[in-house]
């Protein structure tokens, strides 16, 4: 079978990766990145596509050839390919679920670390030469994360690592999802209202879809403590981001990491970039070279399970 890669350089940006897995069954095509108006020349006698993050809507899809049998999102979110019009076309479309999980929870503690230790605020001072925190009393805020409590937004396969490490440092776990699991005596679930009420960090790992966009708003923002943080590290327009900077602005809130943006890339005039309490990334929780090239080998796995009848992973059935 022949397979494409329509945007091979957003994942294998450095040069590194091993499309080895890829190519056990399939003749494999890669291109650095693909326009929309490019997309469908280079679908022609395809059997099975590739995408990583990018938009492949119905207008697209519509005109695939009778040839396209497979979508492989590079990725576990899928938002970006119209699903539906895919199944219209008899198109399967398949991801990959726990390429990163280890690698996007410890980035989401990594947040909360630095900024229960007030790093980008120290960060900020010593930017413009202000070194007051060397010689007078600390200036900003500085707290232990044990005994602190950790609200999770979506139990997840990310979700539940993080759940992990807020444990093994002290804290004391919380978690909403609307299906809620057993996880184990030391963790509840509550209400996405007692989540946001309670938290010192709320961690967001929960999809995109037409229900959790925006399911941090300013509603939401205005039950968190003045005290609390939130971190995002899934999908951006999970957290209105207009409402979001409005309450950093107003001290609603104490601060925020985020390595997703409602737009990304963010415009380079974000007002985010510039608060001293915001952590921002730029979408990196999946971009460690073990991740990826685990990614690789697991699409490996999807193509080659689908081309002998078994296929896994597909999310439009």
């Amino acid at each position: 079978m022949k397979a494409v890669f329509l945007n091979a350089a957003k994942l294998d940006f450095d040069n590194k990766l091993d499309f080895s897995p890829l190519t056990t069954l399939t003749t494999l095509t890669n291109y650095d990145s693909s326009e929309n108006d490019e997309i469908l020349a280079r679908v022609q006698d395809q059997d099975i596509i590739i995408t990583k993050e990018l938009p492949v809507g119905r207008d697209v899809i519509s005109q695939f050839p009778p040839s396209v049998k497979l979508i492989c999102e590079a990725g576990t979110g899928y938002n970006n390919i119209d699903i539906v019009a895919a199944r219209e076309k008899n198109i399967d479309v398949c991801n990959i679920p726990s390429y990163s999980t280890e690698a996007v929870a410890q980035l989401a503690i990594t947040f909360v670390l630095n900024l229960s230790a007030s790093l980008p605020q120290q960060h900020h001072m010593l930017s413009r030469k202000d070194f007051s925190n060397f010689t007078n009393f600390l200036s900003v805020p500085h707290f232990e994360l044990q005994g602190k409590t950790l609200g999770v937004i979506g139990a997840g396969a990310i979700g539940r690592n993080t759940v992990r490490l807020g444990l093994a440092l002290g804290m004391n776990v919380i978690i909403y999802d609307p299906f809620p699991k057993t996880f184990g005596e030391d963790v509840k679930f509550v209400s996405i209202e007692e989540v946001l009420k309670q938290s010192d960090f709320i961690s967001l790992h929960c999809p995109l879809t037409a229900d959790t966009k925006h399911i941090i708003n300013k509603e939401r923002l205005s039950l968190m403590k003045p005290s609390a943080y939130i971190v995002n590290t899934s999908r951006g327009a999970l957290i209105n981001e207009a409402d979001l900077i409005e309450a950093l602005r107003n001290g609603q809130i104490a601060g925020a990491g985020l390595d997703v943006q409602e737009i990304e890339p963010p415009s380079t005039d974000n007002p985010l970039f510039e608060m001293e309490n915001v952590i921002m990334t730029p979408h990196i929780g999946w971009r460690r070279y073990e991740s990826r090239q685990r990614l690789v080998n697991l699409m490996g796995d999807n193509i080659n399970a689908f081309i002998e009848g078994s296929p896994i992973n597909v999310v439009n059935k």
